[in-house]
């Protein structure tokens, strides 16, 4: 039987809901495991097998887990197991212009980034790319009269390969794949999943840049680019030329308001593609001076380099609320701050403890030691602390929980870095420099500046539905608020039978626990379709900051929302420097 979730704080022991169960057995648990506890004994012992005292680091970790530290499921599903899987849940693959060897700029060929995608999701990892380096359709092939076909083609093949490989009953997530707003393929690229049964396995983002959207906004003419050279037939219609100063071709030339109501238009309709930031990325970026970002994991939370990965984890801020719903109710930032410094060393570690599926990404991951700790569980905390999600005071609260994350996390590293050295490409002159590194306390950069730093990057906020259901008793995902209270889920249990379940919100079971009216819920109990658009933007704007990576947030909207307001929404998060944005028309 699995163990309830005990609230030593609210003397309340809840029993576990029946969906909770099934999820761990069939997701998580491992041969005679059968509860969380033992999961989490499992992944405490293998994390810490690296340590030098493995006992003494085994109890701390396994204090950590039942403290409210949640590892991403890749890691509790395939830590300390014997399953051939890599514990890192995101990558990000180069993919070069040529069919063979290596592109002008060190790229590898299509197909052998191919392969490589194949590779890394046999062992489970997500894969995104950046497909912008291969030629557009209709560009002169050197040494043949054939035309080439765009990346378009090319991404139904690497379609196709996720699609064999998750038939043999591999699960390996979503792909992303990202496209720049200067390719001259780009307006094919936008609607590229309005076609039924097209990119079935890919979420599509463009990659956008601040001076695209300068044109945007000044009404100015948009040029489409690319190394290589359009076939004549191409250069007759389009009147395109060479740009001896810049060494590129100019394919075509739009206005930039007509690429930007398509975006628009298929975000409307389709909730598809989703924009990066590119440049806001880049300055972001404490690696700014020895790596570029073309693309970011498929769900949106971390932005990272050829071959780099996205190891993530979760503290779940509901363990910190004591006395939930009271005028007494508060928040233990103490205990807080020790879990995430514990959680840092843990992330840190499974970088050494997993499978790596290439040794690009092994050789990446050991040079800059990316992590990315994140939080899991704030809409409800917010609500357990009589606080508004829509509200200043829950926004206040999510600034001062993103704030003490990064400030511990980063002191965590520090530390980490006497212990047991830094990044090897860690340039404390170059890296004190970084726009987000600036804005750390003044004590923390000269610590940073004395001793060094064990990882490049710490934080990101990723969603957590699953491990949100099944190790934080259906806490509100990530930076989400709670999307309903009670709600029936459907699912093939175990056994292969189709079996539905009464779901609640962890908040919700809490207050109706502790002998509340629910008929009535109090004004704090609002869902994501109850708040306004800006409600959801301005959370992120709020959190942004704090966070070296970046956020998965989807901004959930009606569908008689605006098409006008819609559109200024994306101008906003532009002018707001957030990195990426995704909406949903429901």
């Amino acid at each position: 039987m699995l163990e309830g979730f005990n609230l030593e704080s609210q003397a309340i022991s809840l029993e576990p809901q029946a969906i909770s169960i099934d999820v761990l057995l069939e997701r998580y648990a491992r041969g005679e495991e059968k509860s969380i506890t033992d999961v989490k004994r499992r992944i405490a012992r293998s994390l810490a097998s690296i340590e030098k005292d493995t006992a003494y680091w085994e109890e701390q970790f396994f204090q950590n887990l039942l403290d409210g530290f949640i590892p991403s499921g890749h890691i509790t599903s395939a830590v300390g197991t014997k399953l051939v899987s890599t514990l890192i849940d995101c990558f990000v693959q180069p993919v070069g212009d040529c069919i063979e060897g290596v592109d002008h700029d060190g790229y590898p060929s299509i197909y052998t980034a191919l392969a490589e995608a194949a590779a890394t999701m046999r062992l489970g990892g997500e894969v995104s790319y950046d497909f912008s380096h291969i030629r557009p359709a209709g560009a002169s092939i050197k040494g043949t009269q054939l035309r080439a076909s765009g990346p378009l083609p090319y991404m139904r093949v690497f379609d196709a390969s996720y699609e064999t490989i998750e038939s043999a009953g591999i699960s390996c997530g979503i792909q992303m794949g990202v496209l720049r707003c200067d390719h001259p393929d780009i307006f094919d690229f936008v609607v590229a999943k309005q076609v039924k049964d097209q990119f079935n396995n890919f979420n599509l983002s463009i990659g956008i840049t601040d001076k695209f959207m300068q044109a945007v906004r000044n009404k100015e003419l948009w040029e489409l680019v690319h190394k290589t050279t359009p076939n004549d037939e191409y250069i007759r219609k389009n009147n395109s030329y060479f740009d001896e100063k810049r060494n590129l071709w100019v394919w075509k030339v739009v206005p930039a308001e007509e690429l930007w109501e398509l975006i628009m238009q298929s975000a409307y309709n389709y909730s598809e593609p989703s924009v990066l930031f590119l440049d806001q990325i880049n300055a972001e970026n404490n690696l700014y001076y020895c790596e570029k970002i073309e693309a970011i994991n498929s769900c949106g939370e971390q932005p990272l380099p050829n071959y780099a990965c996205c190891n993530s984890g979760f503290v779940n801020l509901t363990a910190f609320v004591h006395d939930p719903f009271t005028y007494k109710a508060w928040f233990d930032w103490e205990k807080f701050e020790k879990v995430v410094r514990l959680s840092v060393r843990m992330l840190d570690n499974v970088l050494n403890v997993t499978i790596w599926p290439l040794p690009q990404q092994q050789q990446e991951a050991m040079k800059k030691r990316r992590i990315g700790l994140g939080f899991l569980g704030l809409g409800d905390a917010i609500i357990m602390l009589n606080k508004h999600y829509n509200k200043p005071d829950g926004i206040e609260f999510a600034r001062q929980v993103s704030e003490h994350m990064r400030n511990t996390a980063y002191n965590a590293s520090i530390d980490l870095a006497i212990e047991k050295g830094t990044f090897p490409m860690f340039d404390a002159e170059k890296y004190l420099e970084g726009q987000f590194i600036s804005r750390l306390p003044r004590w923390i950069r000269k610590r940073i500046s004395h001793y060094g730093i064990r990882n490049s990057h710490l934080l990101s906020i990723a969603p957590s539905e699953i491990v949100s259901l099944t190790f934080a008793d259906n806490a509100s995902s990530g930076i989400e608020p709670s999307s309903s209270w009670v709600y029936s889920y459907k699912k093939r249990t175990v056994n292969g039978e189709l079996k539905e379940f009464d779901v609640m919100n962890y908040a919700y079971r809490i207050y109706k626990a502790i002998s509340y009216n629910t008929t009535k819920l109090p004004n704090n109990f609002i869902t994501a379709l109850e708040m306004t658009v800006y409600d959801h933007v301005n959370m992120v704007k709020t959190v942004q900051p704090y966070i070296d990576g970046s956020i998965s947030k989807t901004v959930n909207i009606l569908k008689d929302y605006p098409y006008e307001n819609f559109k200024n929404l994306y101008m906003d998060a532009w002018e707001s420097k957030l990195k990426s944005f995704t909406t949903y028309r429901i």
